[in-house]
């Protein structure tokens, strides 16, 4: 037996092969003391390895017991286990099985428990398993099952226990489960199930104590027949789709002492009831949809009915009004979490005599007044996090009695005053303190950090002054540290100490003062894990560090606003992270090294205000590895020679800034090609020569300087310079231009030849444009209409330049031959009209059982109505015409995204992408708002989004789906695409608006990720497990792109970041599309609060809001603790 098996621990020595005729004198072997044959093996956490796959049973066959659980087992289960006739328990659980599970299990009939919970084992489950009729702990979860055909399953009467937890079970619950009228515990939570909850599980498994179905994909409401489980201690229905109100009847389930529903669609109220469950312990309804007030009945103190509650989770819905005081009757709440709503008013005084609770989490909300020194009480206060509200006071000396606290958590408030000396000094687990964006001023807590536990550290955004504390130095599990926007005083040396796990440190904005150079060069060189270095705009002086280049996983490097001398040392090249390196506004000297082209991440580069000389580096521009800088600024140095041609190959800048330096000879022909520059500044350099033409071509460019040069000739007067303005040429003693301030140019015949030129242009634009703009007509063909009359009814655009017999004559009357593709309604014809226009036609089927009436009034004002619509992003409908046996809709249709996907196009670029979003939430956004009545598509997915010659997107097929579907005026039919369909239509519900956002969001995220995003949905509505990894942005964006850059990445993670709200599961949480429009067409660049690197999917999916300010679109990527 031995052989089988490896050991890693000492108690097994007794097992030998010249042992073997004394196997009951074995550790962890047990024999029958009438028999003298083993009858149990128990090597469960034994740290064993290996296989059990040839492991012979043959001499075994009084076993009774095998267990072998938390172990590393591995390789398949063998069949030969099925000899094992007395087995009474067999445990293979936490090991790494793999294979099916053996169908000669079912021999085991002896068998009372089984565990093969947490393995890799996969397949169905095999009926057999149903055989083992004695058995009555079943535990197959977290394995890799799939769904089995339970027909042929039997009875099994003894089952008390079953868990299926973690597997890939999928459709819904089966009835042999719910005729388990024995069970008492029931696991299928995290498997893929849909469906309602069915009745019968309430009704036949009433000896229920505890059900946990969390994590699946079941749907509608939750049945008042619940009330049934009257035995049920923990009910588990998280993270699911169930909606409608949470049943009152819940309150009558006395034994209940875990309710976790969060994460679901209800709607409504928190049932009163609830304050009648005497043993409740856990209440959890975070996430699930609720708009009310918090009832007050939840505390009854006549009757003490939940006053055991310890776990209350409120947060993350829509409620308002004010904490209820009678919550302070709850004297056993550990934590309360009512973060993420729209509560206001002050915190009840009854709230800070709760001596019992360990976390206060009350952020996110609009909740005023003061804390009042009665924080003191909360002598069992671990986590306290109020943050983003409207508090305002000083924090009161109470707050140094806390002698538990571990996280405090104030940020983003209207706090005044100062910090009492003695904060943190009682307090040894601290190690979480954010007090940023509020007014406290003076000096930091001397005692802030004297048991060196403090990890996260930030107050930037206040009036802080004078020196750090000196524990500081020494705190050597500090990772995040913020104290930018103060007033800080104090020597640089005193910022850095041994940080072995520092990966942010910001000290901007202060008057910070010392030399980097010899003071701190060793304590920065080992900082190792640090990713943001921000000591920007203090009074720094010295060289740069050689010391920086060790650290190699450096984001952001800033040095912006010091008195730094020296120059640029080459190692800075080595940082191959780096994504931003802001060194302006110092006194560096020398050239700029060319090792700076090696930084293959950089995003950003500003030397500006510096004493820099000699050229711009070619390197700067000829190597691939700069393909995604966007941000070049140059400026204000002392910069000659000519500007390399190479800087044209960067063709991602946004922003181009080389002014006020001694740059000469011409503006290169090719700046053309930066095609995405918004901003360019040339100016007061010794540049000459002319303004390049070619540069009115350069449409995202809408700044730009060209004065105080030695530039000469015509102003070019098209494109971007159409309506410059005069300040953007002055100063330049030979150009010309239509402006009073410059000479005028002289009139030559090549003005007509250019007019004429552009007249040619024009023209062959236009007759290209023929072959990208189609006309559809969708034609569908009615069966089992009988009409005497040839012409039922037409409706036609009255400007329209062509008429239907046009189409037909073009397609030979609808012939076959002229199909180009078959859809979902019908099929693709393609024609060529005799005016050069080419022409799809779409045949729309029916089938017979289909009462269309076609001469209906209501059908034609249907059609009248979409006629009417006119929008630049919906294609136009211009009628459409039946007979006995067609009837057609005419459009215009363009290239479809799909189709250009499909037929192996190159992949559209980012820019062609964030414009299609756009356009298409507008063209919503008019359906939803600006028709009366309001539109619903109702079938929204990326097949009918089409492009114009100018890849304009168009949303086609608008009123297609209710012209199929005209008696359901109540819009409750379902229709629509798989894969784009609301999720709270599982049920039929009533169709609205927010079914068109879901889908939105669901295109938008598929234009993002270049893939539909059912995976990445999927994966954010399971929990992280310790084995799946964070997702960060550059992880599920489209692979076949280069990463965006830029303005363009944070432009790319904002529409991410929309797509991700407008599909999320909760309808009543998705965002109108007015607002969607209104946040996409701000017309101002996107921000990022938080470096890209460190900002996680489910950070964006999570965010509560999205706020633009005047100038900057940004984000709020605050999480409970992000500040």
């Amino acid at each position: 037996m031995e052989k089988h098996f490896v050991f890693f621990t000492t108690f097994t020595r007794s097992w030998s092969l010249s042992n073997l005729n004394n196997l009951c004198n074995w550790t962890s072997i047990t024999c029958d003391d009438g028999t003298s044959t083993v009858s149990q093996i128990d090597l469960s956490n034994s740290d064993m390895s290996g296989s059990i796959s040839q492991f012979n049973f043959t001499p075994f066959a009084n076993l009774t017991l095998f267990d072998i659980k938390n172990n590393t087992m591995d390789g398949p289960i063998p069949s030969s286990i099925g000899t094992l006739s007395k087995l009474v328990v067999l445990d293979l659980s936490n090991n790494s099985f793999q294979g099916e599970k053996p169908v000669e299990v079912g021999r085991l009939t002896e068998l009372r428990y089984l565990s093969l919970f947490n393995n890799n084992l996969s397949g169905t489950i095999p009926p057999e398993v149903s055989n083992l009729q004695n058995v009555r702990h079943l535990d197959l979860g977290f394995n890799y099952f799939v769904s089995s055909d339970w027909s042929g399953f039997l009875p099994m009467p003894l089952l008390s226990h079953l868990s299926l937890a973690y597997n890939e079970l999928e459709l819904k619950f089966r009835s042999f489960i719910l005729n388990l009228h024995n069970l008492t515990f029931l696991d299928f939570s995290l498997n893929r199930l849909t469906g309602p909850i069915p009745e019968p599980l309430f009704t036949n498994l009433t000896k229920l104590v505890s059900l946990n179905i969390a994590y699946n994909a079941f749907a509608g409401p939750l049945s008042s027949s619940i009330s049934k489980l009257s035995k049920l201690v923990h009910l588990q229905l998280a993270t699911n789709m169930l909606n409608g109100s949470i049943p009152e009847s819940i309150g009558t389930l006395s034994e209940l002492e875990t309710i976790e529903l969060f994460e679901n669609m209800f709607v409504g109220e928190i049932p009163s009831s609830l304050g009648q469950l005497r043993k409740l312990k856990r209440l959890d309804l975070y996430s699930i949809g609720l708009n009310s007030t918090i009832p007050s009945e939840l505390d009854s103190t006549r009757n003490r009915s939940i006053t055991k509650l310890q776990v209350l989770f409120l947060c993350n819905n829509q409620l308002s009004g004010s904490i209820p005081s009678e919550i302070g009757n709850l004297k056993s709440l550990s934590i309360l979490d009512l973060s993420g709503n729209h509560i206001s008013g002050p915190i009840p005084a009854t709230i800070w005599i709760l001596s019992n609770i360990e976390a206060l989490q009350l952020f996110y909300n609009n909740l005023g007044g003061t804390i009042p020194p009665e924080i003191g009480n909360m002598t069992s206060l671990q986590s306290f996090d109020v943050n983003t509200n409207s508090l305002h006071g000083e924090l009161l000396d109470t707050i140094s009695s806390l002698a538990n606290l571990e996280a405090f958590s104030v940020f983003t408030n209207k706090f005044s005053g100062t910090i009492q000396r003695d904060f943190g000094k009682n307090s040894p687990l601290l190690n979480y303190v954010s007090l940023s964006r509020n007014s406290f001023f003076g000096e930091l807590p001397p005692e802030l950090c004297s048991d060196f536990a403090l990890q996260n550290f930030t107050v930037n955004g206040n009036n802080f002054t004078g020196s750090l504390p000196a524990c500081l130095r020494n705190s050597t599990m500090l990772r995040r540290v913020r104290l930018d926007q103060n007033r800080f005083t104090d020597n640089i040396t005193n910022a850095f100490g041994v940080h072995p796990e520092l990966d942010y440190i910001s000290l901007s904005n202060n008057q910070f003062t010392g030399d980097i150079s010899p003071e701190i060069p060793a304590e920065l060189g080992k900082l190792t894990q640090l990713r943001v270095l921000d000591l920007g705009d203090n009074d720094l002086s010295g060289n740069i560090p050689l010391e920086l280049g060790n650290l190699s996983l450096l984001f952001n490097l800033d040095f912006w606003k010091n008195c730094l001398t020296g120059s640029i040392p080459g190692i800075v090249g080595n940082l191959m992270r780096l994504w931003s390196l802001d060194l302006s506004d110092n006194q560096l000297t020398g050239d700029i090294p060319f090792e700076l082209g090696n930084l293959s991440m950089l995003f950003n580069l500003n030397l500006r205000q510096n004493h820099l000389t000699g050229d711009i580096p070619q390197s700067m521009g000829n190597l691939p590895s700069l393909q995604y800088l966007d941000f070049l600024n140059l400026s204000h140095n002392n910069l000659s020679g000519e500007i390399p041609p190479e800087l044209c190959g960067l063709y991602r800048f946004s922003l181009l800034d080389i002014s006020s330096n001694s740059l000469s000879g011409a503006i290169p022909e090719d700046l053309d090609s930066l095609l995405l520059l918004e901003k360019l500044n040339v100016s007061h350099n010794d540049l000459s020569g002319g303004i390049p033409t070619s540069m009115s071509k350069m449409i995202y460019l809408r700044s730009f300087y060209f004065s105080y040069n030695e530039l000469a000739g015509p102003i070019p007067r098209d494109g971007v310079f159409r309506n410059a303005p005069v300040e953007a040429f002055v100063r330049n003693s030979g150009i010309c231009g239509d402006f009073k301030e410059l000479i005028h140019c002289k009139s030559t015949s090549s003005r007509s030849r250019d007019q004429s030129s552009r007249v040619l242009i024009a023209t062959i634009v236009s007759f290209a444009s023929v072959f990208f703009v189609g006309l559809v007509v969708a034609v569908v063909l009615i069966l089992g209409i009988r009409r005497d009359t040839s012409v039922i009814s037409t409706v036609w655009e009255r400007n329209a330049a062509f008429t239907f017999s046009d189409v037909v004559q073009a397609t030979d009357n609808f012939d076959d031959k002229h199909c180009i593709g078959i859809g979902g309604s019908g099929c693709v014809y393609k024609a060529l009209l005799r005016t050069g226009r080419v022409v799809a036609v779409k045949k729309l089927n029916f089938s017979e059982s289909q009462d269309i009436q076609v001469t209906s009034r209501m059908f034609e004002n249907e059609v009248r109505m979409m006629i009417k619509v006119r929008y630049l992003n919906i294609v136009k409908l211009y009628g459409f015409y039946s007979s006995r046996e067609l009837l057609s809709l005419c459009v215009w249709i363009l290239r479809s995204v799909l189709y250009g996907a499909e037929r192996g196009e190159e992949a559209l670029d980012w820019p062609t992408r964030l414009k299609i979003v756009q356009g298409l939430a507008h063209a919503i956004a008019y359906l939803h708002h600006h028709c009366s009545p309001p539109i619903i598509h109702r079938d929204i997915s990326l097949n009918n989004v089409l492009l114009d010659s100018e890849f304009e997107p168009k949303l086609s097929d608008f009123g297609v789906a209710r012209l199929l579907n005209p008696n359901s005026s109540n819009y409750t039919s379902v229709v629509g695409s798989y894969g784009y369909i609301a999720p709270e239509l599982a049920l039929a519900a009533r169709i609205t608006e927010k079914c068109d956002i879901y889908s939105f969001g669901v295109v938008t995220l598929e234009l993002m990720l270049g893939k539909h995003p059912v995976e990445l949905l999927s994966s954010l509505s399971r929990p992280l497990s310790s084995n799946r990894k964070q997702l960060f942005p550059m992880d599920v964006l489209d692979q076949r792109l280069p990463p965006p850059i830029g303005r363009m990445v944070t432009d790319v993670v904002f529409a991410v970041t929309v797509g991700l709200a407008c599909a999320r599961a909760t309808l009543d949480s998705r965002p109108p599309m007015y607002f969607v429009v209104q946040e996409l067409s701000a017309g101002t660049q996107a921000c990022l609060d938080e470096p890209l690197g460190t900002i996680t999917i489910r950070m964006l999916a999570s965010l509560k809001s999205i706020t633009v300010q005047n100038r900057l679109a940004s984000f709020n990527l605050e999480e409970k603790r992000a500040n």
